[in-house]
């Protein structure tokens, strides 16, 4: 995990080195312009990062708010961390195969995208990544893949995990699926999928 003496955003933001102020400010712009409703902005793990806060969904494994990206100013280099990218093997291809395409050299752990300057990030991914899963798509996942957090049977949750972007399917056949524009993931008015309790 990144290590700063920060306390919020805001200190955080004023503790960059000068030569990072700049990327860093531009991928955050990026990630702030391309995130979906129900999640916030807040300080976590020293580091930027884009949670489900606790009041909307509370049951998370280690009492702090879903994590769903990050943003970070290492030693050596910057991060982002794309937790819908971690989470499923479909959705890491579809980004390593459009990363690639993008000409750029991708340098990537589990989760996590380093980078040494703005020029090497496709910048525009990683905001249709961003954009990919609203908070509601995001805690229906975690919740179903915990037994501990799952709800109780009369949930609509599906058995299997959610369908991964950038192609929806419908949990059974005539079910509504997942729409999406050319940007962005859209939680249904009537979702398919419903997680009772939160959101």
């Amino acid at each position: 995990m990144a290590r700063s003496d920060a306390q919020s955003v805001e200190e955080y933001l004023k503790l960059l080195p000068e030569d990072r102020t700049e990327d860093i400010g531009a991928v955050r712009d990026a990630i702030l312009e391309n995130l979906p409703s129900g999640y916030e902005e807040t300080f976590q793990h020293g580091m930027l990062a884009y949670v489900v806060p606790l009041a909307a969904y509370p049951v998370t494994y280690n009492k702090l708010p879903l994590l769903y990206a990050a943003l970070a100013s290492q030693k050596n280099y910057m991060s982002v961390y794309l937790m819908n990218i971690y989470g499923s093997q479909e959705n890491e291809g579809w980004f390593v195969d459009r990363y690639k395409a993008s000409g750029k050299k991708l340098d990537m752990g589990k989760s996590c995208v380093r980078f040494k300057t703005l020029e090497s990030l496709p910048v525009d991914l990683i905001g249709e990544a961003i954009a990919a899963y609203g908070a509601k798509i995001l805690a229906c996942l975690a919740r179903n893949s915990s037994p501990a957090l799952r709800p109780n049977s009369r949930s609509t949750l599906p058995a299997s995990p959610l369908p991964s972007f950038p192609a929806c399917s419908p949990a059974k056949p005539g079910a509504r699926p997942w729409s999406r524009s050319s940007t962005h993931t859209v939680w249904p008015a009537t979702p398919t999928f419903v997680c009772r309790g939160f959101l």
